[in-house]
């Protein structure tokens, strides 16, 4: 653990009278298998927390940090981009068996075969940005969860407008799709403030003051959390 800049500012947790927040800002991108991974283990880290302190709320920050922000809008074909990238079918399958592998021991089902295109993902972040200004935090987890099962086990499409309008309203979300750029008006774009301290994704900040990086197992984020709650 290491700790970020002050320029995370989180919510105030321990006004008096109030109740107590954590707030954990998770930077992620959707072609992430690992961000995939360490959602699913922030949940479980989230669902322990509430177990043993009911009278934290915690707050989810979520900020997009495109890992492939010169992909076409189009995409371009998965299966080759990925040959290309890692030097052979070989060494594919062993990464894809890696990725598997993890993905079970977290509960996550990869489909790897299914999908035809590596989408740009900047229209995906846009939507987790409007389901933040428009709706709930439940809905934009929700929303983030579906886009990152349409890709990884359903083989869809996410930079398809289309597709996202549907998994927004499957969240109860607005289907008409947000303004380019709103996620940036938000604050969610890393290159001026954090790219210096974004070491890979996921990257999960606990409270200002504490960092992670990579799929860490959910104990070591609810330690993260504990250790965050802890006043110095």
């Amino acid at each position: 653990m290491h700790s970020p800049e002050p320029a995370l500012a989180a919510a105030d947790r321990e006004d008096a009278g109030t109740q107590p927040t954590l707030t954990v800002e998770v930077y992620f991108d959707f072609v992430c298998p690992w961000c995939l991974i360490g959602k699913r283990q922030l949940d479980a880290a989230a669902s322990r927390l509430a177990q043993l302190r009911p009278d934290v709320r915690l707050h989810t920050v979520w900020h997009s940090y495109p890992l492939l922000p010169d992909v076409p809008p189009g995409g371009l074909p998965y299966q080759a981009f990925y040959v290309a990238r890692l030097g052979s079918p070989e060494a594919v399958a062993r990464r894809r068996a890696q990725v598997r592998q993890a993905g079970q021991a977290a509960g996550v089902p990869f489909a790897f075969d299914r999908i035809a295109v590596m989408p740009n993902t900047a229209a995906a972040h846009a939507r987790v940005a409007q389901a933040a200004a428009v709706g709930t935090e439940v809905q934009q987890r929700q929303l983030i969860d579906r886009i990152f099962m349409a890709y990884f086990n359903g083989g869809r499409d996410i930079g398809d407008a289309s597709v996202l309008a549907q998994l927004a309203r499957d969240c109860g979300l607005p289907a008409e799709a947000p303004v380019p750029g709103a996620e940036r008006s938000q604050g969610r774009d890393p290159q001026a403030k954090v790219r210096h301290l974004v070491s890979g994704v996921p990257f999960f900040v606990f409270d200002a003051s504490l960092a992670l990086a990579g799929a860490v197992s959910a104990d070591t984020l609810l330690d993260a959390m504990l250790r965050a709650l802890t006043p110095a």
